[in-house]
């Protein structure tokens, strides 16, 4: 075999054994966790034990044109059972009547205080604006669609009694519209992938991200590292990563139920990854280089797997560029993919895929309520890694060029999201 045939195979060997790897790795992981700390928990429709004397809690929802979905918000959050609790609402220069549903809210609840910034400052800064006028030492980070369950906050507030170096708690989001495949894809995605690697991460004992869309921090751990940066088109991946590089502890609490709103076409789901990928690779590309040192060595794990799978992305295109070469005799023979051997690798993934999912929906389960119809999910998970994994591949691929190019200091502004059918 010449070393150019070698090398092909080599490519293919990689672009298919990763992809079956990682879901090794995520289905052990997401096993351990779950033996470790859900098999006897609680479940999230009960209290946890707060203590005595709770710790004050400040809940801060970032709102930019959200008045059709504010008041659900604000309500829900209102409704919490945590005693000591105050809500914030950030109106980052809405151009709707965002500013006016808040206000009324305002004068109807007395939880409720609300921050109006004149023009929109994106996400970073809004959050910032509501930490300086919060009285908790522990913030909950809430996004302007989101409903949490009322146990929410006191499952998320809960773990940091006795735990003085832990810096966040990152919750548990559960889709909110299931009408259209692509909504049922997002159930899948979310039980048996996100969750599933928050799980593994948290057993490894670092998370690449918090979900900004539900999430707790310790306000003095968020002090130390300098709050969030305002140029990170995903705040959250890089508040995560400066967190723990300062040797905070990320922990993942899945009884933490936060109802949320995922985009329901194609264009609005590309759009979403596309910004997830950029922000994910600027916190790598800024951070990756300083955590090369032994001191560091736990975030490895975390750095690797990126980094492996953003070659995987690229090496994944020029593996289907030159079996389509080869295929039209463009290139020697031994360019073209065995049909057999991409046979047997197609059974042993839509298998794998399987099996992750059955997995992960059966310890999804308890996090959903009766009649949910969230096993009408597996139905479809035979597609995911047609429907996801070449679009989180795409994405990737478009967003490390778009991190690169952007300038160091641009903050950034967000823009109203596609939410889904309504």
């Amino acid at each position: 075999m010449d070393i150019p045939a070698f090398l092909f195979l080599a490519l293919m060997a990689f672009v298919g054994i990763w992809p079956l790897f990682m879901m090794f790795v995520w289905l052990t992981g997401g096993l351990a966790f779950y033996w470790l700390h859900e098999r006897r928990a609680p479940r999230w429709d009960t209290l946890p034990d707060l203590g005595p004397s709770p710790v004050t809690v400040s809940v801060l929802v970032p709102c930019f044109n959200e008045e059709d979905n504010a008041e659900e918000t604000i309500r829900a959050l209102a409704a919490q059972a945590y005693p000591a609790l105050e809500v914030i609402a950030i109106n980052d220069g809405s151009r709707d009547r965002t500013a006016e549903v808040l206000d009324r809210l305002m004068a109807e609840i007395p939880r409720l205080r609300v921050v109006h910034l004149a023009r929109n400052q994106g996400k970073a800064m809004a959050l910032r604006a509501g930490a300086l006028a919060a009285r908790g030492e522990v913030l909950v980070c809430v996004d302007g669609d989101a409903i949490l369950h009322p146990h929410c906050v006191a499952w998320l507030v809960h773990r940091f009694a006795d735990r003085p170096r832990l810096g966040a708690v990152t919750g548990n989001p559960r889709i909110r519209n299931r009408s259209s495949l692509l909504g049922l894809l997002q159930v899948g995605e979310f039980s048996a992938t996100i969750g599933l690697i928050k799980r593994t991460q948290r057993v490894d004992g670092r998370v690449f991200t918090v979900s900004g869309v539900v999430v707790a921090f310790r306000k003095a751990a968020l002090q130390d590292v300098g709050w969030w940066t305002d140029d990170n088109l995903t705040e959250d991946v890089d508040v995560t990563w400066k967190l723990q590089r300062r040797r905070w502890t990320v922990h993942y609490e899945p009884n933490a139920l936060a109802y949320i709103l995922m985009p329901e076409t194609l264009r609005g789901l590309w759009k979403q990854r596309v910004r997830w990928a950029t922000g994910g690779a600027q916190s790598f590309l800024r951070y990756a280089p300083d955590l090369l040192t032994w001191t560091d060595r736990r975030m490895w794990g975390v750095v690797g797997e990126y980094f492996i799978t953003l070659v995987w992305c690229y090496a994944m295109v020029l593996a289907t560029a030159l079996a389509l070469l080869g295929l039209a005799g463009l290139l020697p023979a031994s360019f073209q993919p065995v049909p057999e051997l991409l046979s047997i690798w197609g059974m042993l993934l839509s298998v794998a895929c399987l099996v992750q999912f059955w997995t992960s929906l059966a310890i999804d389960r308890r996090y959903e309520p009766p009649g949910s119809g969230s096993w009408r999910a597996l139905f479809w998970v035979i597609w995911y890694p047609v429907a996801f994994w070449l679009l989180s591949a795409g994405a990737a691929i478009v967003g490390f060029p778009r991190a690169l190019a952007r300038r160091s200091g641009q903050r950034a502004r967000w823009v109203s999201p596609d939410r889904g059918f309504r």
